[in-house]
């Protein structure tokens, strides 16, 4: 490209996309990957691709607000328009401070992801993003804006047009064209409107007062009122069909003071912290209540230990099963939900897939138990931090009203990961113990990724913003509302913003420091329930809001990389594992027949003392209670008597208790003296006067129980039933094999087969690392260099000399026309344009200096690939030589 056309105006994105840098085409593409999905062949794909709707939306919607009512203004400019223009519908009249400060900013964040090009004197919305923005009927304008009096003339007759301008004071026109951009200007001079609205009767300008901030569009009927009336015939109303009005651009912005929106806003809120703790205070709550975290979920695992609640057939928990697990963890249903969704997301649960499947956990699950506690922890929050399954909606409706369920399918939502690493980001920008205003956490989130409509307060992101703070606290990564400091390092708060993995372009605003970047997480779909978790409630005292001072530089907000995730998570274990309790050895042995661990027990112990005894409360510290029923337990576990009274002596700072002593005495000594086995069943026992009470007890007529001998009953129940019948009745009966031993029964771990955790759905292609960017913009500038370098006159060339070739067409020539223009270049050194078809049929342009030619190839340096290449003959469908003095 001549030095002549690198600066004169660009007259397309196309050209504007040439004169720029790497730098800027890698931030382009960093910010919207969707454009280098696949990468373009050249810069006219990649600016035909940047146009498209479903790209500029997308774009659209991670505009943070100021820059959206940038571009929303620029939508109702004129086209072009220029940059004072622009800081005029920003600024209003007066060009506020602010709005001036922070515009420059704007306008380079819309020309870096590609959706305004030109210099400041000719600045152009692509033509799709002022298609979403520009007023219609059908969709009005977020400014509140009508349509220009060009446009709102435009079906009108040309006689009524000119008696509209007549009645204005205006000189008539030989057109109806002319005549509405005469009227149009009276409407944009500042002095002559303000005359014109002197004469207008109070009641009218009381109608204008009503429509000037939106909607534009007022009813009438067939004979106005007077008020109407004067309106109408200068032109301060204009009819777009039969019954309805609408207040021109031009109108709406002289009586708005030249402003587009009503309150512009060029600063972000401010995130205020209603309340200050201590950071020992808040990292020493935040890990007990990670510890309360590992206990719920171990307890959840334990109890479907043995195979879970079965799936529905929709896949998913059934109500009931949701409710029953959720008594059993001692928590609401919603909070049970986010812990069955969290031990889901780690890959500890799963389906079995058996024909009557069931939820059971996976071997994942053994291998978690056995890291430390903290390990396990960063294990959980890892999983919660990259989830996009979302408990929040569970028990909602989906698109077709049917309920979400529990492990179901509908539960992603694609923003949640980075609305829950955007929250977490400004907590930590907050100063060490701050506790956020939850409102003003959603109002700066509101600001930072507005939605392009009305805005509610119960919209996706809000919901899940406010499920983020809740989850946050449940999982022990803020404690007392503020982040604590493993909460930090699992952020990865010590990354430097603007990094590699940061996207987007940084912009500085009045009430931003240097380095306080204003981007946002991305958006989402609004749909789903409302706010289902309890909020956490914090004990201390609120502290007056911090609304002064700027923002310190916040954490990046792309989520980490695979990589950058497991070293945080590895930083945040060690950050913990100080402040978690050390697992105890022993309990304390009491004489009401309970036992208090007075901290967590060390697995083995845990698990010996969990079938010995029953566990009676929960908290600090553990209490329990051992019954015959959880000694007859142990003793059906292949435990004998003298082995429970050895653990316990073995394992208790205080002496076994008499009471208890007797009790496992008493049970084993109980224990076997029945037999029961499968005949289909039957009762065995040596004391024949034992059997006679069994016969004789009404509660065993369930069982349909004979005597077949002295010392054996048969029953018409499967052994298992008739175990449970004489249990109920009082007696300790054993089970016994074929051969008569006693069998053993201990509880059989179900385990699913190997699964993977569930794959987060991915909002939108992932953001490219450099090496692909790097990659791509050489392949991208290489094809365009193929396609944009002028050629000599030749075969494809039309009468003029220039190619005649349509944009993008490969070349086509003879083989033999090729071979000697090969063959030609060689002696040369010249540089040749050629059409290139691979194995796979895809057809590219590249720009290649041969160096040698022969048995069917050519071999050559190709500015394309900028490496040395060798291609064959048959596959090139035609060559070119370039103008002299392009390469």
């Amino acid at each position: 490209m001549s030095s002549d056309e690198k600066t004169a105006a660009p007259r397309s994105l196309a050209e504007a996309l040439r004169v720029r840098d790497d730098a800027s085409l890698a931030a382009l593409l960093r910010a919207r990957p969707d454009l280098i999905t696949p990468v373009p062949t050249d810069l006219t794909q990649l600016a035909t691709r940047a146009g498209t709707r479903a790209s500029v939306v997308r774009a659209l919607e991670r505009l943070d607000r100021f820059a959206l009512q940038s571009a929303e203004a620029l939508a109702v400019a004129g086209e072009p328009a220029s940059y004072d223009e622009l800081l005029g519908l920003m600024g209003g009249d007066e060009r506020d401070p602010a709005v001036a400060a922070a515009l420059p900013g704007a306008v380079a964040v819309l020309r870096e992801q590609a959706l305004v090009w030109g210099d400041d004197a000719r600045l152009r919305l692509v033509r799709t993003a002022r298609e979403l923005l520009a007023p219609s009927p059908q969709h009005p304008s977020p400014t509140g804006l009508g349509p220009s009096v060009p446009e709102a003339t435009a079906g009108m007759s040309p006689g009524r047009v000119q008696e509209i301008v007549a009645a204005a004071g205006l000189p008539s026109t030989h057109d109806a064209v002319s005549a509405a951009t005469a009227l149009s200007a009276l409407f944009s001079q500042r002095r002559k409107m303000k005359a014109l609205l002197a004469k207008a009767p109070a009641d009218s300008l009381d109608v204008l007062e009503r429509l000037v901030w939106g909607p534009p569009y007022g009813q009438v009927t067939a004979d106005p009122a007077p008020r109407l009336r004067w309106l109408l015939d200068r032109g301060l109303l204009l009819p777009t069909a039969p019954g309805t009005v609408v207040l021109p651009r031009e109108v709406a912005l002289h009586l708005r003071g030249g402003r587009a929106h009503r309150v512009p806003e060029p600063v972000p809120p401010v995130v205020a912290a209603t309340a200050t703790h201590a950071p020992k205070v808040v990292d020493a709550t935040a890990a007990g209540q990670a510890y309360t975290a590992l206990a719920t979920v171990e307890e959840l695992l334990k109890d479907w230990d043995e195979g879970g609640p079965a799936v529905l057939r929709a896949g998913g928990l059934s109500v009931r099963d949701l409710k029953r697990t959720a008594v059993a963890l001692d928590a609401s249903e919603p909070v049970a939900a986010f812990w069955v969704e969290l031990a889901y997301a780690a890959g500890l649960i799963a389906s079995d897939g058996e024909a009557d499947e069931r939820y059971a956990a996976t071997p994942a699950h053994d291998e978690w138990r056995e890291l430390p506690a903290a390990e396990r922890w960063a294990v959980l929050a890892r999983a919660w931090l990259t989830a996009t399954r979302t408990a929040g909606v569970v028990g909602g409706r989906d698109a077709k009203d049917r309920t979400l369920s529990a492990l179901g399918p509908g539960l992603d939502r694609s923003a949640a990961p980075e609305v829950r690493h955007r929250v977490l980001a400004l907590l930590a920008a907050l100063p060490e113990g701050g506790a956020p205003d939850a409102e003003s956490v959603l109002a700066r989130l509101g600001w930072e990724r507005p939605l392009r409509g009305p805005q509610r307060e119960d919209d996706l992101r809000s919901r899940l913003a406010r499920w983020t703070l809740t989850e946050a606290e449940l999982l022990g990564v803020t404690g007392r509302g503020a982040l604590s400091a493993h909460g930090r390092a699992l952020l990865g708060a010590g990354r430097t913003p603007g990094g590699p993995a940061s996207t987007g372009a940084t912009r500085v605003t009045a009430a931003q420091s240097p380095a306080s970047p204003a981007s946002a997480p991305a958006p989402g779909s609004a749909s789903g329930p409302g706010d289902k978790l309890p909020a956490p409630h914090h004990r201390t005292a609120a502290a007056p809001p911090q609304t002064t001072s700027p923002l310190p530089p916040l954490p990046p907000l792309s989520p980490l990389s695979p990589a950058e995730q497991a070293t945080a998570a590895a930083t945040a274990a060690k950050l913990l594992a100080p402040l978690l309790p050390e697992p105890l050895d022993h309990v304390l042995l009491q004489a009401d027949l309970t036992a208090v661990a007075p901290g967590p027990l060390h697995r083995p112990l845990a698990d010996a003392l969990g079938v010995l005894a029953d566990v009676e409360s929960k908290g600090g510290a553990t209490v329990y209670r051992f019954t015959p029923a959880s000694v007859r337990r142990a003793l059906d576990a292949g435990r004998s008597a003298s082995d429970l009274h050895a653990f316990l002596a073995a394992h208790s700072r205080t002496p076994v208790p008499q009471p208890l002593a007797y009790l496992i005495d008493d049970v084993a000594r109980r224990h076997g003296h029945l037999r029961v086995g499968a005949a289909s069943a039957y009762v065995r026992c040596d004391d024949d006067a034992l059997l006679n009470e069994i016969l004789a007890d009404k509660r065993s007529a369930a069982l349909r129980l004979r005597r077949l001998a002295p010392t054996v009953l048969a029953a018409q129940a499967d052994p298992a039933a008739l175990l449970e019948g004489l249990r109920a009745m009082g007696y300790a009966p054993a089970a016994e094999s074929a051969e008569g031993d006693v069998l053993i029964t201990r509880a059989d771990a179900h385990r699913t087969p190997p699964r993977t955790a569930p794959v987060p759905v991915p909002d939108g292609p992932p953001a490219p690392d450099g090496t692909l960017l790097t990659a791509a913009i050489r392949a991208i500038r290489a094809g365009d260099l193929a396609s944009t370098a002028p050629r000599k006159a030749g075969p494809t060339a039309d009468a003029t000399g220039a190619a005649s070739l349509a944009p993008g067409a490969l070349p086509r020539t003879s083989a033999a026309e090729t071979l000697a223009t090969m063959q030609a270049a060689v002696l040369t050194g010249a540089a040749l344009w050629i059409g290139y078809v691979n194995a796979e049929g895809g057809a590219s342009q590249r720009v290649i200096a041969p160096v040698r030619v022969e048995g069917g190839f050519v071999t050559a340096y190709d500015h394309t690939a900028d490496e040395v290449r060798t291609y064959p003959l048959h596959r090139i469908t035609g060559v070119a030589e370039l103008a002299d003095g392009e390469m």
